[in-house]
């Protein structure tokens, strides 16, 4: 039923996890993607190879605004335009208030709000040239109800929640819809390390109402969804997808 073909699809921190599910779902769906890969070039390749041609990996530097906006422009050069962003590379840590460095916040909000800033900026320009677009913002439950130990985290992710609403209405005369994909806890290299304690993680599925962690395919659904005619008429939603745990949609 969703078909994008014909449409040219920018994925962030497309090399893995959550990145690479929509990576293929949406060469899947018809589109040409373009995605982006910080250190995994190898896997990155690969993952280029797969896709048949409908996919090119882009080494991209998220602290970087060069890079991004020439990776904005050769992807509009060789694809012909671009039709839809969806914004997911991101980085997570730790971090309590009184032993957090300036460096530390600064960094995790460079890579995960401020790279944000940069590539709606960059796409912006060529999707009102042909009058649509289709942003979307993986954000997080944290952005929303904060997350105590990680806090420059979930104001990263707030941050782009409040950018979601603020872009959407500003956007949408150029019929440029703006939304926002919110995972729970998803199994993926992010969680890797925090996963590693099998307790720990057992503790966590049992506070999901549907018991189970969602998996990076059950964010690229979503995500496919809100990038398609079925949602065309949406526009600065936050859709939460982490199985009922936090219900504040």
């Amino acid at each position: 039923m969703i078909d994008l073909s014909n449409k040219v699809t920018i994925i962030t921190g497309g090399s893995r996890g959550i990145g690479a599910a929509c990576v293929k779902l949406f060469v899947q769906a018809g589109s040409k993607v373009a995605f982006t890969y910080k250190s995994s070039k190898e896997i990155a390749e690969k993952l280029e190879n797969e896709m048949n041609g409908f996919a090119k990996a882009f080494h991209v530097d998220m602290e970087n605004e060069k890079e991004i906006f020439e990776m904005v422009n050769q992807t509009e050069k060789l694809f012909g335009k671009v039709d839809i962003l969806v914004h997911n590379a991101g980085i997570w840590n730790d971090g309590t208030l009184e032993k957090m460095s300036l460096d530390h916040w600064n960094e995790l909000i460079r890579i995960n709000l401020t790279s944000t800033f940069l590539f709606c900026k960059a796409c912006t320009p060529i999707m009102k040239k042909n009058n649509f677009g289709r942003m979307i913002l993986i954000t997080s439950t944290a952005g929303q109800r904060g997350e105590a130990f990680h806090s420059h985290y979930a104001a990263s992710k707030g941050g782009m929640i409040s950018f979601t609403k603020s872009l959407a209405v500003e956007l949408a005369p150029f019929n440029i819809t703006v939304n926002s994909v919110a995972p729970g806890w998803v199994d993926t290299e992010l969680n890797n390390e925090v996963f590693a304690d099998s307790d720990y993680k057992e503790k966590i599925r049992q506070t999901i109402p549907l018991g189970k962690i969602a998996t990076a395919e059950e964010i690229a659904g979503p995500t496919l969804f809100l990038a398609s005619d079925l949602a065309k008429h949406i526009t600065g939603e936050i859709l939460n997808v982490n199985g009922g745990s936090v219900l504040c949609g």
